[in-house]
């Protein structure tokens, strides 16, 4: 499977460790290079934020540790870096300001997460 024509580079924000290995394992077998990770808040917001983050896109889960992740989603739109929600959140329960996010509902496979970044373009 070849990656999306958006760009290569991927940030991904999850607290599930064994979640976010995966998806790197993903990510790079389809030619992706992955060029961060955050499991917190606290350090997606200090990654979104870095004049360092050199990202085309972001795999984002919406609660990171019972903490809500928007206000960075905020950022990386801001920024240009295209967002697909990885969540088990429904589609409805997500607030209409990011309606327009791609939604990955967990769980789900390689299949679907490459399809997604490929239609952000």
């Amino acid at each position: 499977m070849q990656h999306a024509t958006l760009g290569s580079r991927v940030l991904i924000i999850e607290d599930e460790f064994f979640l976010a290995d995966d998806l790197a394992g993903e990510l790079s077998g389809a030619g992706y290079q992955v060029v961060g990770f955050a499991s917190s808040v606290e350090k997606a917001r200090q990654l979104a934020a870095s004049d360092t983050l050199n990202a085309d896109a972001a795999v984002v889960d919406i609660n990171l540790g019972g903490k809500m992740i928007y206000p960075v989603v905020d950022i990386l739109r801001s920024r240009g870096i295209k967002v697909v929600f990885s969540t088990g959140y429904s589609r409805s329960a997500i607030p209409r300001d990011y309606a327009s996010i791609p939604v990955l509902s967990k769980p789900y496979g390689e299949v679907e997460l490459l399809e997604a970044l490929s239609d952000l373009d």
